[in-house]
């Protein structure tokens, strides 16, 4: 399960930071927030 939103969450971090260089910037911020609750906090090292 944990792999499975480790995915999800770097898919939806991706997706968020090239929403913001396309310009969309409300989309491309609510889609990192999202990808960063999804990422379990192993991934970022804490």
């Amino acid at each position: 399960m944990g792999l499975i939103l480790t995915i999800l969450g770097i898919v939806v971090l991706v997706s968020g930071v090239l929403g913001v260089l396309r310009g969309q910037l409300l989309w491309g911020i609510i889609a990192i927030v999202v990808g960063l609750f999804l990422v379990p906090g192993y991934f970022y090292g804490l």
